[in-house]
């Protein structure tokens, strides 16, 4: 029972990284009335991120952890674009980058006992692993859509296009959450359900404005972006 507070208490903390970022970048764009990405929405997300992966992991849960591996990178391209990771400290620096590499290592050494742990894992079976994995899947591309997105224009953006796919994607891991009787999944995503809503309003009445969706905050520029083009493009 102990042990299962604590877990949960992991997960809730990670939830609440993630909440703050989605209410903080909601927030900011209430207020320029066009979807922004602050420097803070990617330093919350690499928080959270590192937690849920551990809540993941003691969970027993494949389809959380698989959900991790690929956007915690690209928080952290957000970060150096942003010009924050530059002014972490050195050990600060290997400890996130070096903790999913620790980790596939430790996965990679005893592949049998994960596969017993996550795939035949008999509290989700076979094609709810799926679902819930398909549904990280989706949630997870939104930001491998971010970043191909912002490095064409050199500049840390959060488009329409991903406020979509991430509709997608909440939905399918609330229902996965529900099958899973996992309150973590179900609070958090539901939150988000909402503000993605939300920024997806903003972007469509700042686009027929010809506002850019997903401009960076004024006073937040990424170190050696190029802001010259801030507004214009009405694209995904």
């Amino acid at each position: 029972m102990e042990d299962s507070v604590f877990i949960f208490a992991i997960g809730f903390l990670a939830q609440i990284f993630f909440s703050a970022r989605t209410l903080l970048q909601w927030f900011k764009s209430e207020k320029a009335r066009e979807i922004v990405s602050p420097a803070s929405y990617w330093v919350l997300s690499v928080a959270g991120s590192w937690l849920f992966f551990i809540y993941g992991w003691l969970r027993d849960d494949f389809a959380i952890i698989f959900g991790q591996f690929i956007s915690y990178y690209i928080y952290l391209w957000n970060l150096k674009l942003k010009g924050v990771w530059q002014k972490f400290l050195l050990p600060l620096k290997l400890v996130l980058l070096l903790t999913p590499v620790a980790a596939s290592g430790f996965v990679i050494a005893h592949n049998s006992d994960f596969i017993s742990r996550f795939i035949f894992n008999e509290d989700v079976p076979m094609g709810l692993l799926l679902f819930g994995s398909a549904g990280q899947v989706i949630f997870t591309f939104r930001f491998v859509y971010q970043w191909i997105y912002s490095v064409r224009r050199k500049e840390s953006l959060l488009p329409l296009g991903f406020w979509i796919i991430s509709l997608i994607g909440s939905s399918t891991i609330i229902a996965y959450g529900v099958f899973r009787l996992d309150p973590v999944l179900v609070l958090g995503q539901s939150f988000g359900f909402v503000a993605y809503t939300r920024n997806l309003i903003i972007g469509l009445r700042s686009k027929r404005g010809g506002n850019r969706p997903g401009r960076t905050v004024p006073g937040d520029a990424p170190t050696g972006g190029n802001l010259s083009d801030t507004h214009g493009t009405t694209d995904l």
